[in-house]
Order: C-alpha cells, then sequence, then structure tokens
C-alpha cells in the first residue's frame, strides 16, 4: 500500500474496513493509510463522500469507458466490486462515472486485488503528469 505522498493525493486519503474487517499491517507503509470503519450502509458512507466534494469511480468489467481515458487527478473515491459480483446496484448508481481495465488476449478479467493496484497506479501517473512531475511510468515505444 502507498501512503498519501506516494498516491499523489493533496486531500485525505484512506482505506475503508468494512463490518470490523481491518487490513493485515504487515507492510510498514500501510501504516501510513488511515483506515475508517464504517458503521452505516457503504451507500450512507458514499453519499457523506459526495457531499464532501469527492468523485466517484466505479471499476467494473461491464463498464465502457477505459479508466485511460477519465480524468482522474481530482478528489476521487475508487470504489472497486467484489469478484464475480461486481459494485452493489445502489452504490453503482451513486457513481459519478465508471470505468474498466482494457483486457487482451485471454484474460478476461483480473482479481480484485490486482485490479486495485492497476487503478491506483494510473491514479498516479494521471497526478504525477497533472503536477509536471517527471513521468518515470511512461512507456517508451
Amino acid at each position: 500500500m502507498a501512503g498519501r505522498e506516494e498516491l499523489g493525493t493533496d486531500r485525505n486519503t484512506f482505506s475503508v474496513a468494512i463490518g470490523g474487517f481491518d487490513a493485515h499491517k504487515s507492510l510498514q507503509a500501510s501504516l501510513n493509510v488511515p483506515l475508517v470503519d464504517v458503521d452505516t450502509s457503504l451507500e450512507s458512507f458514499v453519499a457523506e463522500l459526495k457531499e464532501q466534494g469527492i468523485w466517484l469511480a466505479g471499476a467494473a468489467d461491464e463498464s465502457e469507458q477505459e479508466i485511460y481515458q477519465v480524468d482522474l487527478t481530482g478528489p476521487l473515491a475508487l470504489v472497486m466490486g467484489s469478484e464475480g459480483k461486481g459494485i452493489r446496484r445502489l452504490t453503482a448508481e451513486r457513481c459519478d462515472y465508471h470505468v474498466r481495465i482494457p483486457m487482451a488476449g485471454s484474460v478476461s478479467s483480473l482479481n480484485v486485488s490486482v485490479a486495485t493496484g492497476v487503478c491506483l497506479f494510473e491514479i498516479t501517473r494521471q497526478r504525477r503528469s497533472a503536477k509536471g512531475e517527471a513521468n518515470e511510468f511512461a512507456p517508451s515505444f
């Protein structure tokens, strides 16, 4: 897990612990990421984020827009669906936009942890680029 500085965020960045589940803090960097325990429904929490001006990007296989086509540089909460079930209907309806990771060849989908990593990488890449920082992530073809 990356801390706020590594993700290129200027605002609060946090992971959500749902139903009392806490992430294992086996990596020292994970200690730098504040966790929020959602005592209400996830939909209520999502509504709170929107009230604070945070945009919601839902990542799902069935989305039409590729993640690389969307501006991810502003205040953002990334909503990842569960494997096989996707994002719950009410939560998906609250998302400002939906994105997908383009797949190639015989690979049709990624597990949620890998997909989250890809999405966070793209968010970081766009934010660094928007700040004018050298983008060592850019492919050189």
